[in-house]
């Protein structure tokens, strides 16, 4: 499966750290130039809005997926080639699922911290093989990287069950470990 769509997790605020925005804005734009659809929550505030105005200003294709309740709270972006209003977070989700190829979590509260647990327990049962990264911006994602080494320390992950997810240190990392991944599949697939 080549790559062409990402579903980037990711906060409605803008956060404390001006590299979260920043971080947002130039992902936006790689998307744009490598040509790769962004797939994500629908809304115009925070790191969501900001990673898709990026996308829509550097020619790149947006699809926003937004339940009904949430509207006019995330303000809903006007401007994406596509919008999806669904009946509630769980259409959203599995449509985010349905349109993406891959993954990316930029920083975000405990709404994008649900969404990128959904994908990294449906890819340790088994139900997916979509590629997840970690856009560790600032190191936001140190605790949770800690959570899970933790319980595969206790045993919790354990051998044959592991949490299968990339990090990213710096924003600009993200597409080149994607690529990588595309690349590793084709030769598999020969």
């Amino acid at each position: 499966m080549t790559i062409r769509s990402i579903c980037v997790f990711c906060g409605s605020g803008n956060g404390t750290d001006p590299r979260f925005l920043a971080a947002a804005e130039t992902l936006g734009r790689l998307m744009a130039e490598n040509n790769l659809r962004l797939v994500y929550g629908g809304g115009a505030n925070g790191l969501m809005g900001t990673v898709a105005r990026s996308v829509l200003d550097h020619g790149g294709h947006v699809t926003g997926i937004i339940p009904d309740f949430l509207k006019a709270r995330e303000m809903m972006l006007e401007g994406a080639q596509e919008m999806h209003v669904t009946r509630n977070m769980h259409e959203r989700k599995m449509l985010m699922f349905e349109k993406a190829d891959a993954f990316v979590a930029l920083p975000g509260g405990i709404g994008t911290l649900e969404e990128l647990v959904e994908q990294l327990t449906w890819s340790q049962l088994g139900q997916h093989e979509k590629p997840i990264v970690l856009a560790n911006i600032a190191g936001f994602w140190k605790p949770l990287m800690v959570l899970l080494a933790h319980m595969r320390e206790t045993a919790f992950i354990r051998a044959g069950l592991e949490v299968r997810y990339q990090i990213a240190e710096r924003v600009e990392e993200i597409i080149p470990i994607l690529q990588e991944i595309d690349q590793l599949r084709a030769r598999l697939a020969r």
